[in-house]
């Protein structure tokens, strides 16, 4: 039986007299990619931060491996550190390509990460801009600065938050590869939001359809595509607004 990293039961979120977010149940499967799709505001943003712990949900609980989040019982630290998230606009330091990547380490004690830091600057192709400040790379650039900067800390989960959005083609090959290595190699559980269809498509073994907050359709990659069971599905995935 595959095992859930993550179980989510009645899970809402709202701000002030808004709801945004009203998931009933959810399972996320240790060592897979799961992409969620949907159009802006339908709440995928949103699940991402609770996913990441980053805020409480209004009710319901988070179950990740083994401990609780809900709205009074925060996730501890050492449980945290256990997921990172890799947004669409990377916030980088205004010091070198290598500091970035460094800085979490260095903020959990590990100190003498100089090769692991260099290890992943290749991973991600940026070994030789390890020297050059952050603020003259291209976006392309910054946002694979970005994930080096998650995948260095070695999470269990890496949660990428539309992290190829406005990037040329070259940087989005890179990306998804990257990504879907991490997957196949280390066993990464990746969460990927994307409006991009065909992004979701490549890289996702299961896809599941937000709208208004709620998740009207979770299946395989095939039968999401191919088969949909829900018409806003089929219609979402023909490139027909369903909103």
């Amino acid at each position: 039986m595959t095992e859930s990293v993550y179980q989510v039961r009645g899970l809402t979120k709202a701000y002030e007299e808004r709801r945004i977010l009203n998931v009933d149940r959810l399972d996320v499967y240790r060592g897979e990619i799961l992409a969620l799709v949907g159009p802006s505001g339908a709440g995928k943003s949103t699940l991402l931060r609770l996913l990441n712990f980053l805020e409480p949900p209004t009710t319901g609980t988070v179950r990740f491996l083994d401990v609780v989040f809900a709205p009074n019982h925060p996730m501890p630290l050492p449980m945290r550190r256990r997921v990172t998230t890799v947004f669409q606009n990377p916030v980088l330091l205004n010091r070198s390509v290598y500091a970035n990547v460094r800085y979490g380490l260095s903020l959990r004690g590990q100190d003498d990460a100089s090769d692991r830091v260099m290890q992943v600057l290749e991973q991600v192709g940026l070994d030789r801009l390890a020297r050059q400040r952050a603020r003259t790379l291209s976006g392309g650039e910054a946002q694979r600065v970005s994930l080096a900067r998650a995948m260095v800390l070695d999470p269990d989960v890496l949660l990428l938050d539309e992290p190829t959005a406005n990037l040329d083609p070259y940087n989005v090959g890179l990306i998804e590869e990257i990504a879907r290595s991490l997957n196949v190699a280390q066993g990464t559980t990746i969460v990927l939001v994307t409006h991009n269809v065909f992004q979701a498509q490549r890289l996702a073994h299961r896809v599941g359809l937000l709208l208004e907050g709620e998740i009207v359709e979770l299946a395989d990659r095939k039968t999401f595509f191919e088969m949909p069971t829900d018409p806003r599905t089929a219609a979402f995935v023909r490139g027909e607004m369903v909103y």
